[in-house]
């Protein structure tokens, strides 16, 4: 299994592109051991143009299960809200899609879709989002904070008053796992569990 997911990371080369994908190995041992024993045991490492590691990502090997919800333009709708999803560490200060700067570390990755209201329509297509919190503040893979809960959590990572996200969305049809540019995003196409998924590792949204 590790071998053919090993194959299937495109370091990705033609013309100016300036981010690459390989292997990560395990995840980090600094991690909570609950937290740890959750995840995939073969992560994605994200390099940039210059050679060094970006950030390291690390999804959860099943995917948390929960009564479909009634949200909607929600794509993930047996995952519940709150569910810790992955890891992600930044060996460099990274920006999220909002272009809000994060600082070099560690991060749990958990599920949220952003409130139908003014201040968020046309943010994505669809709701979908991982929300990011301090690996060392957030120990519990079982813990479903609620949407409140889950913004002061992520509050911690960003030093504002805005949440630290990245968009996902389930693949339905047409999946290839790799990591590729689409567009100005850089992309990771993989599987959580049996849920073919798609993440902007690196993207800044320009509407």
């Amino acid at each position: 299994m590790a071998k053919s997911v090993i194959g299937l990371f495109v370091a990705v080369a033609a013309g100016f592109s300036q981010y690459s994908a390989r292997p990560a190995g395990s995840p980090p041992s600094e991690l909570a051991p609950a937290i740890a024993s959750e995840l995939r045991q073969e992560g994605i490492q994200v390099i940039s143009g210059d050679g060094k590691v970006y950030c390291q990502v690390w999804l959860r090997a099943k995917a948390p299960q929960g009564p479909e919800t009634s949200e909607p333009n929600v794509m993930l709708k047996t995952v519940p809200h709150g569910a810790l999803l992955g890891v992600i560490h930044y060996a460099q200060p990274g920006k999220d899609r909002r272009g809000q700067p994060i600082k070099p570390g560690l991060y749990t990755l958990r599920f949220s879709y952003y409130p139908e209201d003014g201040a968020h329509m046309g943010v994505e297509p669809n709701r979908d989002f991982l929300i990011l919190s301090p690996a060392a503040e957030d120990t519990d893979p079982q813990a479903t904070p609620n949407f409140d809960q889950l913004m002061a959590m992520s509050r911690k990572a960003s030093g504002t008053n805005h949440p630290v996200s990245l968009p996902l969305w389930r693949v339905d049809s047409n999946f290839n796992e790799g990591f590729a540019q689409t567009g100005e995003d850089w992309v990771w196409s993989t599987k959580l569990g049996d849920i073919p998924v798609s993440i902007i590792l690196i993207g800044i949204n320009q509407h």
